[in-house]
């Protein structure tokens, strides 16, 4: 079977901002307002914690319902996976989604201090100081034979890019600018030498791109 390499859901602004600089405890996203970004996902009914018959349906919702379909092990930054910096300390964080993490696969998490792995509720986040190709290797053993995500967060998703380690993207562009901040491009027609490119214009106002290998 052959896994497929795969960006979902990520949301930038029109100048292609993904996240600010300066995260923290308090903004994950930095300066950039992530229901901007990614509002259009969280008011789908098939969003995690929804209750039923709450939320829209129609395209956008089935791009949320289908987030988890084929997905065996997601690779994610450090700072995906918390605030913190430098070597870990024993502070009982276990990331930002509490006791259950909405992944329910293997998570490879990039980062220059390793450590044991951390098991959450059905997830288990395996911490590696690696390069893409071989967080990729790691990632692809452990998603046993089904589709590798790379989750994020930018700077992530780019080193994957440039190491050209992607088959697919799904990148939503939200109509919101912001001048500054961790960009993943100026503009998808960059990455056209070696993707195809596909846009769809949501009722939201949320412009999706779909990108896959030529």
């Amino acid at each position: 079977m052959t896994q497929s390499v795969r960006v979902q859901n990520f949301g930038v602004s029109r100048d292609g901002i993904g996240a600010g600089e300066d995260q923290t405890f308090e903004q994950p996203f930095g300066h950039v307002d992530p229901m901007e970004l990614l509002g259009w996902g969280f008011a789908t009914a098939s969003f995690p914690s929804h209750e039923p018959g709450v939320g829209t349906r129609g395209f956008e919702d089935r791009l949320t319902r289908d987030f988890d379909h084929g997905i065996g092990a997601e690779i994610m930054g450090r700072h995906k996976f918390g605030h913190q910096r430098g070597p870990w300390t024993d502070d009982g964080w276990i990331g930002w989604w509490g006791e259950e993490p909405p992944f329910h696969t293997p998570v490879v998490v990039l980062t220059h201090y390793e450590r044991e792995p951390l098991v959450v509720g059905e997830t288990t986040f395996h911490f590696m100081n690696a390069s893409p190709a071989e967080a990729l290797a790691r990632a692809k053993e452990l998603a046993g034979g089904k589709d590798v995500r790379i989750g994020g967060g930018v700077t992530t998703v780019r080193e994957f890019l440039d190491a050209d380690l992607i088959d697919e993207l799904h990148v939503s562009i939200a109509p919101v600018e912001y001048g500054h901040g961790l960009r993943l491009w100026e503009r998808p027609e960059e990455l056209e030498d070696r993707f195809h490119l596909e846009k769809v214009m949501a009722p939201s106002g949320v412009e999706h791109c779909f990108l896959w290998r030529r």
